[in-house]
């Protein structure tokens, strides 16, 4: 089976509070983009292959892909193996759930090539022992996500709006992120209720102008080439700019294609990874 395995952007986060096991509470507006890792999945007799073009990317024990195959054999008692071989187009460490996305990919395929008759619901349980994003990504589309991430509200499609995204060079640890947020210090929350009124009734504006992230408390005080990102793209017409998850990736949200071409050959001069995409 060939198999899509997309990115997401976040069109808000917020941290809500703290659970006793030290996760951090989260409300947040979740998109797929038109980006997307191809992974090809193979029945073999036995095992567990991995195979990537990205040299830089582990193939063994540590990729998540093969956490998610071991995890679907061992739980649906499967005695044959299979063979994942990994096109990487979406920026690793970046906050685009680029891992996550690849063993939301593995369980759904594995369920089809197995034929194991599991709902999605049963899928995105099992993909939470992998990682808070895997039951967003087994879900897809537009979404509002609470809890730690695994619990998912639908929402109305906010499809083929025009996006530039950039990776800068360096990567960000979400554990680094989350351990320096202090909750007690976070003055302005993303107005959730504002941002699901905006997707509703299809107000681009209204969505773009509100777009927060909390992490980006932490995130740019580090960082400030993320900062000159945001500025650079609404410099360049963006309706708005924001970093996604806990970075440093930046995405800027466009309603004309030639501003989104001249943002994205701008950027192209400073930084290797940069696109030109669409929500879906």
């Amino acid at each position: 089976m060939l198999v899509k395995a997309y990115a997401k952007i976040n069109l808000s986060l917020d941290v809500v509070g703290k659970r006793e096991d030290g996760y951090h509470l989260l409300k947040m507006i979740m998109q797929n983009i038109e980006l997307y890792d191809l992974l090809n999945v193979k029945k073999i007799d036995s095992g567990i292959i991995i195979s990537c073009n990205k040299k830089f990317v582990p193939t063994d024990e540590r990729n998540i892909a093969y956490k998610a195959a071991k995890l679907f054999k061992e739980t649906y008692c499967i005695s044959a193996g299979v063979s994942i071989e990994i096109r990487k187009n979406i920026p690793v460490a970046a906050g685009l759930a680029g891992g996550s996305t690849d063993a939301a990919a593995v369980l759904k395929a594995m369920r089809d090539l197995y034929r194991i008759d599991i709902s999605d619901k049963e899928l995105m349980g099992l993909g939470l022992k992998l990682g808070a994003d895997v039951p967003y990504c087994i879900h897809g589309g537009s979404a509002i996500c609470e809890g730690i991430g695994e619990v998912i509200t639908p929402l109305k499609s906010f499809k083929q709006h025009i996006i530039v995204l950039v990776k800068p060079s360096f990567g960000v640890s979400t554990k680094e992120v989350y351990i320096n947020l202090d909750i007690n210090k976070i003055k302005k929350h993303p107005n959730t209720e504002l941002l699901l009124e905006a997707i509703e009734s299809e107000n681009l504006e209204l969505l773009s102008g509100n777009m927060k992230n909390v992490l980006e408390n932490v995130t740019l005080k580090k960082h400030k080439a993320i900062r000159q990102l945001k500025e650079n793209m609404i410099h360049h017409g963006a309706l708005g700019s924001l970093m996604s998850g806990s970075g440093p990736s930046v995405f800027g949200i466009f309603d004309d294609i030639l501003k989104a071409q001249r943002c994205f050959e701008d950027l192209k001069t400073s930084c290797e990874e940069v696109f030109i995409t669409r929500t879906i």
